[in-house]
């Protein structure tokens, strides 16, 4: 839209140079070279404009209010480009005509930046209002995972710490407990002179044993399980920050 404004802002222009460059061939020396020059790209600015260029990547003029005042504006640019042409012809040419015409496409011109200022305006607003609406998606997004993925897995995590305190603390204390029962039999057992009471010490040391061994297995279980469980939770947001990085 830039180059568009740009090249009919040059179309007003050059209406203007052509009617300079026939003053200096009337009055003046003439370039003609210069005024072909200015009267093509008059003529093809005009076409561009309306028909578009791959070239350059305009599109075709697709505004019907624009159109109308091209429609408008043909007849005074064909009179001018007509009258311009011929060289030879510049004697015959009715200067108030002429620049009637000139003033008439410097007004139609003037009308046609206005609406395509105007038309840019509304395509920057329409971009605003798509990021706008973007901006609060996101938003959206962010409060969602912040309250039904981050929050959750935070207290998750925060449970099963504490859950795996709590075990540490259950299953060491049953663990000292068996340790001080198998160091007063040890003790007991190393001062006992009866045989059949030291057997039945020893009796105490295995089952302590038994108990101690099924106290260990409970906490390494334990500790399996919350193992398992936080590193689910590791994966699970390691696969969340994987997806916050690709956005």
């Amino acid at each position: 839209m830039a180059s568009v404004l740009n090249m009919a802002g040059s179309q007003r222009m050059l209406s203007q140079l052509v009617l300079k460059n026939f003053y200096e061939c009337k009055y003046q020396t003439c370039d003609y070279s210069e005024m072909r020059i200015a009267l093509n790209k008059l003529e093809r600015t005009n076409k561009i404009l309306q028909e578009g260029n791959a070239e350059i990547k305009l599109e075709v003029l697709q505004h019907p209010e624009i159109q109308n005042t091209f429609k408008e504006l043909e007849p005074h640019l064909n009179f001018v480009l007509e009258s311009l042409k011929d060289f030879n012809n510049y004697n015959n040419i009715p200067i108030p005509k002429l620049k009637a015409e000139v003033d008439s496409c410097l007004v139609k011109m003037e009308k046609i930046v206005n609406q395509f200022q105007k038309v840019s305006e509304a395509e920057i607003n329409t971009l605003k209002i798509i990021e706008y609406e973007l901006a609060a998606l996101s938003l959206l997004v962010l409060l969602f995972e912040i309250f039904f993925i981050i929050n959750p897995a935070i207290r998750k995590i925060s449970t099963q710490n504490k859950k795996l305190k709590e075990i540490s603390w259950h299953q060491s204390h049953a663990f000292n407990s068996h340790m001080q029962n198998l160091k007063d039999l040890q003790h007991v057992l190393k001062i006992e002179k009866k045989a059949t009471n030291q057997q039945a010490l020893v009796d105490c040391i295995i089952d302590e044993l038994n108990d101690l061994e099924v106290v260990s297995k409970n906490m390494q279980k334990s500790i399996e399980e919350g193992t398992i469980e936080t590193s689910q939770l590791d994966t699970f947001l390691d696969k969340f920050s994987f997806k916050e990085k690709v956005v």
